[in-house]
C-alpha cells in the first residue's frame, strides 16, 4: 500500500510546494533578496563613486599629489562652499519638478547688496539683514508667479525674474565692482580655522564648510525629519496623487522657491566673503552649476528622487574638476566644457541607473 501522508523532511518541516509544484528554495531567495539589495544601494551611491575615483585621479596625476595636500583640500572646500549651498535649495525646487534659473542672478543681486549696504552704512547687521531680504524677495515672487499665475512651468516665471535680477544687481552696483564686506562675512567666506592644522600647524579647514554643513543639517530636517519634506516628494513623485491626497500643493510649491531663494543669498555671502567684494557678475553661470550639481548627484527632474548627500556630492564633483584641471595646467575655458560633458554623462547614467533599479525593484517584488 502506498502511503498517502506527505514524507516528512530530515529536518522536520514540511515544504509546501508552489503553483509550479517545485518547492521553493527559500534560502536561495533571501539571497537573491540581499543581492538586489546592495545592487540597488551601489546604483544609489553612484555619485560618491565617482567622486572617490575622481579624487584618486587627481592625487596620481597631480605634481608631488598636491591635489591631496591640506591646503588644497581646503581650497576645494571653500570654492565649493557657495555652489554647495545653492544646489540644496536647487534639489528642493527639482525634488517639484520645477528649475529656478533665478539662482545665479539671486546670487549677483545678493551679493551687490550686501556690499553696497554695507559700503554706504558700515552696518554689518543692516548688510545681511538685506542681503538675507533680497533673496527672499526673488524667491517668493519666483513662487507666487508659478502658483498664482497659473504658469504651466517655472521655467517662464525663473527666466523672467533670472533678467530682473540680473538687471537689478547692474543697476545698484553701476556695472562695477564693490570693494569691502562686513569682517563676519569675511571670515565665514574667506577664513580658514586655525583650530585645525595641517602639516606645519596652519590651519586648512575653511569656516564655510561650517555654514555648509548647517545648511545641509537644516535642509536634512525638512526632508527627511518633517512632514513638509514628505509633501515635497510627493508633489514631486505625482502632484495629482498629491492633490487627492490633501497635500497642499500650492503652499509646497512657493515654500521650495522661497528656500532656493533664500540659499542663493547664503551663496552670495560666501561668495563675497571670499573675495571681500561683490560683482554683479558673480552669479553668472551659475545656476547651471545648481542644477548639474543635483543632476550629477542622482536627481531628476520628473521630481521625488533626490537626496541632500547626493546633491553635495554633485557639488563636489564640480569643485574637484574645477580645482584639478586648474592644478593640471588646463585653460580655464575647460572647465566649462568638462561640466558640459560631466552633465551630459550624468543625465545618461541617470537614465541607465533608473532602468537597471526598475529592473531589480521588479525583480525584488517577485522574490518578495
Amino acid at each position: 500500500m502506498i502511503d498517502s501522508q506527505p514524507t516528512m523532511p530530515a529536518s522536520g518541516v514540511t515544504s509546501e510546494p508552489d503553483a509550479g509544484g517545485a518547492a521553493p528554495d527559500t534560502p536561495a531567495v533571501e539571497r537573491g533578496s540581499t543581492g538586489i539589495k546592495v545592487v540597488l544601494l551601489g546604483l544609489k551611491a553612484g555619485p560618491l563613486f565617482i567622486l572617490a575615483l575622481l579624487v584618486v585621479l587627481l592625487w596620481a596625476s597631480t605634481e608631488d599629489h598636491v591635489f591631496m595636500t591640506y591646503g588644497n583640500i581646503g581650497n576645494v572646500l571653500e570654492q565649493s562652499a557657495g555652489v554647495c549651498v545653492i544646489a540644496l535649495g536647487q534639489l528642493m525646487v527639482i525634488l517639484t519638478r520645477g528649475i529656478d534659473l533665478s539662482i545665479g542672478s539671486t546670487v549677483s543681486l545678493c551679493c551687490v547688496i550686501c556690499t553696497v549696504v554695507y559700503r554706504d552704512t558700515q552696518s554689518a547687521v543692516w548688510s545681511i539683514l538685506l542681503t538675507f531680504v533680497a533673496g527672499l524677495a526673488v524667491g517668493s515672487v519666483n513662487g507666487l508667479i508659478l502658483v498664482k499665475g497659473r504658469l504651466p512651468h517655472p521655467f517662464i516665471a525663473t527666466l523672467a525674474t533670472l533678467s530682473i535680477a540680473a538687471g537689478l544687481a547692474l543697476y545698484i552696483a553701476d556695472g562695477s565692482t564693490i570693494i569691502g564686506a562686513p569682517d563676519i562675512v569675511d571670515l565665514f567666506g574667506g577664513g580658514r580655522m586655525s583650530q585645525i592644522g595641517g602639516a606645519g600647524g596652519v590651519g586648512w579647514f575653511p569656516y564655510a564648510t561650517l555654514v555648509v554643513l548647517a545648511v545641509t543639517g537644516v535642509c536634512w530636517v525638512i526632508l527627511r525629519k518633517l512632514l513638509w519634506g514628505r509633501w515635497i516628494y510627493a508633489v514631486g513623485g505625482s502632484p495629482d496623487a498629491a492633490v487627492r491626497t490633501g497635500v497642499p500643493v500650492k503652499g509646497v510649491l512657493i515654500s521650495v522657491y522661497v528656500l532656493s531663494g533664500l540659499s542663493g543669498a547664503v551663496g552670495a555671502l560666501l561668495f563675497v566673503g571670499a573675495a571681500d567684494a561683490g560683482s554683479p557678475f558673480t552669479g553668472v553661470g551659475m545656476e547651471l552649476n545648481a542644477i548639474a550639481a543635483v543632476i550629477i548627484g542622482g536627481g531628476s527632474f520628473l521630481g521625488g528622487r533626490g537626496t541632500v548627500a547626493n546633491a553635495l556630492t554633485g557639488a563636489l564633483i564640480l569643485g574637484v574638476i574645477h580645482n584639478g584641471l586648474n592644478l593640471l595646467g588646463f585653460d580655464p575655458n575647460w572647465q566649462y566644457i568638462a561640466t558640459g560633458v560631466v552633465i551630459v554623462l550624468a543625465v545618461e547614467l541617470d537614465v541607465i541607473r533608473a532602468h537597471f533599479e526598475d529592473r531589480f525593484r521588479s525583480l525584488q517584488a517577485r522574490l518578495g
